[in-house]
C-alpha cells in the first residue's frame, strides 16, 4: 500500500494546467462543471498568445513556464496537455515537486519513459492519472459490462476502425505535429483511445503484427496503419486506422463477435450502438436506446466524468480508474505495434517480464 498525501475534503481541490492547446478547453469545461469541488488555480504555456487566451477564458493565474508555476502556484494536481513527447519529463518534474499528475494521452511515446513516469510518482508518493475519457462513454460502459458479465460467451473476433481525416493544414499548424519525438502517428495520437479499448474491453494481447504507411501527408510518422491481433483469450481481430478519409471523419467503431452475442458500437466516435444482440436477455438491454448520442467532437463528452473520478480519488472517496499502470497497458500495445511495423515481425506481449 502506497502512502499518498492526506485526502483533501475540507476545501476545493486546486488544479493547474500546462499546455493551453486545443484539448485544454475540454479540461477547462470539465473543471467548470465540478466547481463545487474543484478550481483551476493556474495555467501555463510558453506561447504568450495561447496563455493570454487561457487566462481570459478561465480567469486563472498565468505562468510562462512550468518551473514558475511549480514555484508559485499552490495547486494540488497539475494537468499535462502539452505535446505527447513532453509528457514524461514534465510529469516527472511535477511528481518530484510533490504534486499529483494528470497527463493527457498518450502518457508517453516511448516505453521506458512511461515506466519512468510511474516510478517517479511512486517514489514521490503522489498520484499519476492518465486521461482515458472515452472509457466513460455510455456506449462503451454498456459494452464493458457485457464483457464482464460474459454475455458474449467465448469471444471469437474483434474489429476496431478509426477512419478519420487530418488535412495537411492540421500537421502544418504546429512544428511538433507528425514528428516521432513529440507526437507519434495515427495510432499513437489520434487513435490512442481506441488502442486503449484493445486491452480494457477485450483483455491482454498475446501477440500482434502491424503495418504502417505514410501515404499522403508530409510527416515523419504514419497517417495509415493496420494491426492484426491475437488475445490471450484466443480471440482474433484487427485494428484499421487512417487519417486520410475523404472528405471528413467517417467512423470510430468497435465490433465484437462472440459465441452468444454480437455488438457493434459505431458512429464517428463510438457514440452509437448500431448492433446489440445476445442469446440471453439482461436488464441492461433496456439502456441501449438511451446510450447513443450525437457528437460533433471525436473527443466525446467523457472529460467531466473522468474528472469526477480524479476528484473523488483525491478526496479519499474512490480508487483511480486509469492510473499510470493502467496507462502503460495501451502504451505497451502501441510500442509493440511500432516495433512490429519497423521490423516486419510478429511481436509477443508482454514486452518484458
Amino acid at each position: 500500500m502506497r502512502n499518498y498525501p492526506a485526502p483533501i475534503n475540507d476545501r476545493r481541490i486546486r488544479f493547474a494546467l500546462v499546455g493551453c492547446g486545443r484539448i485544454a478547453n475540454n479540461h477547462f469545461e470539465a473543471l467548470r462543471q465540478h466547481h463545487e469541488r474543484a478550481e483551476l488555480a493556474g495555467v501555463c504555456d510558453v506561447d504568450a498568445r495561447a496563455l493570454d487566451r487561457a487566462v481570459g477564458t478561465t480567469g486563472a493565474a498565468g505562468y510562462a513556464s512550468l518551473e514558475q508555476m511549480l514555484r508559485e502556484c499552490d495547486a494540488d494536481a497539475f494537468i499535462v496537455t502539452t505535446p505527447s513527447g513532453l509528457h514524461p519529463e514534465q510529469a516527472i518534474r511535477i511528481a518530484q515537486a510533490g504534486r499529483h499528475v494528470i497527463t493527457e494521452k498518450p502518457m508517453a511515446t516511448r516505453w521506458e519513459d512511461g515506466k519512468r513516469m510511474v516510478a517517479a510518482a511512486d517514489a514521490a508518493g503522489v498520484r499519476l492519472f492518465v486521461v482515458k475519457q472515452n472509457r466513460r462513454n455510455a456506449t462503451l460502459q454498456l459494452l464493458k459490462r457485457a464483457v464482464e458479465k460474459k454475455r458474449f460467451g467465448r469471444i471469437y473476433m474483434v474489429n476496431l476502425n478509426v477512419f478519420w481525416t487530418r488535412p495537411p493544414e492540421y500537421y502544418r499548424s504546429a512544428k511538433w505535429r507528425g514528428t516521432w519525438e513529440f507526437d507519434g502517428g495515427a495510432f499513437m495520437n489520434q487513435a490512442s483511445h481506441y488502442v486503449d479499448l484493445i486491452d480494457w474491453i477485450v483483455g491482454p494481447v498475446e501477440s500482434l503484427q502491424a503495418y504502417t504507411a505514410t501515404l499522403a501527408r508530409d510527416i515523419e510518422v504514419e497517417d495509415t496503419g493496420v494491426i492484426s491481433l491475437r488475445w490471450r483469450n484466443g480471440a482474433l481481430g484487427s485494428m484499421n486506422v487512417t487519417m486520410l478519409t475523404y472528405p471528413h471523419n467517417l467512423e470510430g467503431s468497435i465490433t465484437i463477435l462472440g459465441e452468444r452475442g454480437t455488438v457493434r458500437i459505431g458512429g464517428v466516435a463510438v457514440n452509437q450502438v448500431q448492433q446489440w444482440e445476445f442469446a440471453a436477455p439482461d436488464p441492461e438491454d433496456d439502456l441501449v436506446g438511451d446510450a447513443s448520442y450525437q457528437t460533433t467532437s471525436v473527443y466525446g463528452f467523457g472529460h467531466p466524468l473522468y474528472y469526477d473520478n480524479v476528484i473523488r480519488v483525491l478526496r479519499g472517496e474512490a480508487e483511480p480508474e486509469t492510473d499510470g499502470r493502467e496507462g502503460l497497458k495501451s502504451l505497451e500495445v502501441l510500442v509493440a505495434a511500432y516495433q512490429s511495423a519497423r521490423d516486419g515481425k510478429r511481436v509477443a506481449l508482454p514486452l518484458e517480464y
